[in-house]
């Protein structure tokens, strides 16, 4: 009885801190700066806590594994791509690889997570974990405690680790991304295709006209702004373009919505028009096509998934700014 009390107890400890890990992950994406960090910290020290949980888990699988239970095989599969994500995710925040093969390890640490998620509830319908008064017990509490004490002291050690040595992991931004200097990486989100457009035929449709590349040109408005993208990479650079407020003129609606050519698009309040830009240039370099060619949008302090790509049109409507997925979906 007592093994299967302490397994029910690792089972439960393992849901709640890939629960924890999965959404402070999601929540490091959507902020920037010193609040993105904090969420860092408690996606790292969840990392850690979960290694320090698997000894105990590794008791329980094998167990399972002699018994032979039906759907062996997602287990071991859900085992693998939790494996997979923690070692990228510690492999980028160290530095010690930055890109595995020809993706960044970021990529390896969001998909191996995104993956996971069907297993984990997969997991917890078909393995109910039956809870006693003893898994909430102050005894349960304070071992769960020294858990995540434990794992916080490993996170900070690593840390420590990280900069005594001069891993390159010791320069990452408060987000978790690295200086990808002067030389812009080409990043899209998810599955977003690179889109091949002759700036002769296209247009930019705004509620105050249609606007071509040449048009476009006519402006000189800049901008010093740094895309941090979610892929793991910043670059800050100085952008030439037109502000929003310049192409849509005096509006009354509350809301602007900036669509590319492949469908993608964000909502963003009226009252940040003036602070957007809609740039046609790196400097007085025209953009690469993978880099948004002809015209992106610079969204400043916000993360890179903001920074529309391939911009076609420019709405304003009354839906608010609010009304969309924390994430594009595509």
């Amino acid at each position: 009885m007592a093994a299967v009390a302490r397994g029910a107890r690792t089972n439960l400890g393992l849901l709640g801190l890939l629960t924890g890990a999965f959404l402070t992950g999601w929540l490091a994406f959507a902020l920037a700066d010193a609040p993105s960090r904090w969420s860092l910290v408690i996606h790292a020290t969840s990392g850690f806590a979960i290694l320090a949980l698997l000894p105990w888990k590794s008791i329980i699988a094998r167990r399972g594994v002699r018994r032979a239970q039906p759907g062996r095989w997602a287990s071991i599969a859900l085992a693998i791509l939790v494996l997979i994500s923690l070692g990228a995710g510690l492999l980028h925040s160290t530095g010690l690889a930055v890109n595995i093969g020809p993706l960044p390890a970021m990529d390896y640490h969001v998909g191996a997570a995104i993956a996971a998620v069907p297993f984990v509830i997969w997991h917890v319908v078909a393995r109910r974990i039956k809870l006693r008064p003893t898994d909430y017990s102050r005894r349960a509490i304070l071992r769960g405690g020294v858990v995540i004490a434990g794992a916080a002291a490993a996170y900070g050690a690593t840390e420590l680790v990280v900069r005594v040595t001069g891993l390159p992991g010791a320069a990452r931004a408060l987000t978790g991304s690295y200086d990808a200097g002067s030389q812009l990486p080409v990043s899209n989100w998810m599955f977003d295709p690179i889109p091949s457009i002759d700036a002769i035929t296209w247009s930019l449709r705004t509620p105050a006209r249609t606007w071509t590349y040449a048009d476009l040109g006519q402006f000189d408005d800049r901008l010093t702004a740094t895309l941090d993208c979610t892929g793991g990479f910043y670059s800050t650079q100085e952008w030439s373009g037109a502000r929003l407020d310049r192409l849509i003129g005096p509006q009354t609606r509350p809301t602007i919505r900036v669509l590319s050519h492949t469908g993608y698009d964000r909502r963003f309040p009226i009252g940040d028009a003036s602070r957007l830009l809609l740039a046609t240039r790196i400097g007085d370099r025209p953009l690469a096509a993978g880099n948004g060619f002809p015209a992106r949008l610079v969204a400043a302090d916000r993360r890179g998934f903001w920074w529309v790509k391939w911009v076609v049109a420019i709405e304003v409507d009354d839906v608010p700014h609010w009304w969309q997925p924390p994430f594009p979906l595509q």
